[in-house]
């Protein structure tokens, strides 16, 4: 077990012996003030990007839903038909080749799993690279007719000025000990959601519970919940809109059926916090043997072998990189048929944010005080340019 599986289940359980780290917590949390303040004062320089950044992060180490979230925020605004980018620090990428934009073809261990999601959902412009004023040049190189540009991260990337934060929490979780790292899982103190834009992430139920409430707590608090979507395979042949998709072998068989209800299935995950994702099938009737994981972890598809008894379910981040797997052992050889068998057993479940009415009330609110307006779509003119003569 590594000593970041055995430290995060040690913040879940609220381990005794993790009081012991408390004075490496004092610490953290002095250079976190001081450095936060030189950024405030001018002492530390920050780049403001010539058009408006919105930050989407949290308090906390792991996941807190914030992936989802941003890709619900893309999506809802090229709806409004405003141009909006998206940055990223692309963790578990090779730096060495960023910044780099992200597309259709980009690989996971090269970008980074979750830019590759993001695009894949929302085939938004992205860049990636740790220092976010390179990726947002090397964006609006390419792009230059954005009118916004999320970042996914960088709640504490105090270095890149921002016009917009929100801050996602997942209330199912909450905050532990409510000590910072070591000694819990906070990156910042509690103080730092004071006045803040903070958006809960809660259970469906909790949710839809309080719709009908008029209640002081459901009118001031920014929710939202993950809507699980219909289980797909992992590889679907017809799915050609990306370099790795097009490396499928076409044998596959296409009448799997997905795994029925009250089933066992072994839930695979290396997610920020996998509870979450084990919990999801639950609620949906499945007897879930969970496989949890670290956060972007890298798979092997002889680690997947061993799951041969029931079906696998993996998350949607996860099945990023498990796809380029395949692809790489197709590039040379078909797939044998160890191999081609848990083809047909790896299934995907997506999830949806859905984001309470006051979360897109208050979008529009600061997106319209930034002077940003829905670009009209460009038509081709009915008119016919004039004959030479």
């Amino acid at each position: 077990m590594s000593i970041e599986t055995t430290v995060t289940r040690a913040w879940q359980r609220q381990a005794a012996w993790l009081w012991l780290l408390l004075p490496i917590s004092w610490l953290y949390g002095l250079i976190t003030m001081l450095r936060r303040q030189a950024y405030k004062l001018g002492l530390l320089s920050s780049y403001r990007a010539p058009i408006p950044v919105m930050v989407i992060g949290n308090i906390s180490v792991g996941g807190s839903g914030k992936t989802p979230l941003i890709i619900a925020l893309v999506n809802y605004l090229q709806k409004k038909n405003i141009k909006v980018g998206v940055i990223s620090r692309g963790y578990g990428g090779d730096h060495k080749q960023m910044p780099a934009l992200v597309n259709a073809h980009s690989l996971p261990n090269v970008v980074g799993d979750e830019p590759c999601l993001i695009v894949s959902m929302t085939h938004a412009p992205m860049a990636v690279s740790p220092n976010r004023e390179q990726a947002i040049t090397t964006l609006l190189a390419a792009h230059p007719d954005l009118q916004l540009i999320i970042a996914d991260d960088g709640l504490q990337h105090y270095a890149l000025q921002r016009d917009i934060e929100w801050i996602v929490v997942d209330a199912a979780r909450g905050f532990g000990n409510q000590q910072l790292l070591p000694t819990g899982f906070l990156r910042e103190p509690m103080s730092r959601l004071e006045g803040a834009n903070v958006i809960y992430h809660e259970k469906r139920e909790t949710v839809l519970a309080n719709i009908d409430k008029d209640s002081q707590h459901q009118s001031s608090r920014l929710t939202m919940y993950m809507q699980a979507d219909d289980m797909q395979l992992l590889w679907q042949p017809e799915v050609s809109d990306s370099q790795i998709i097009d490396t499928i072998p076409k044998n596959t068989a296409s009448n799997n059926t997905v795994p029925k209800k009250g089933s066992q299935v072994h839930a695979v995950s290396g997610i920020g916090y996998p509870q979450r994702f084990f919990d999801t099938l639950g609620s949906l009737g499945y007897k879930v043997i969970g496989h949890p994981y670290p956060d972007h972890y890298e798979f092997t598809l002889v680690e997947l072998l061993q799951y041969s008894d029931y079906p696998i379910v993996v998350t949607s981040k996860d099945a990023v990189k498990i796809r380029a797997l395949f692809a790489q052992a197709t590039t040379a050889n078909p797939l044998n048929d160890e191999y081609q068998e848990l083809v047909n057993r790896l299934w995907v479940l997506p999830v949806t944010a859905l984001l309470s009415d006051d979360c897109y009330q208050l979008l529009e609110h600061q997106i319209k005080a930034l002077g940003i307006e829905a670009k009209e779509r460009q038509t081709m003119s009915n008119t016919t340019p004039a004959s030479k003569n």
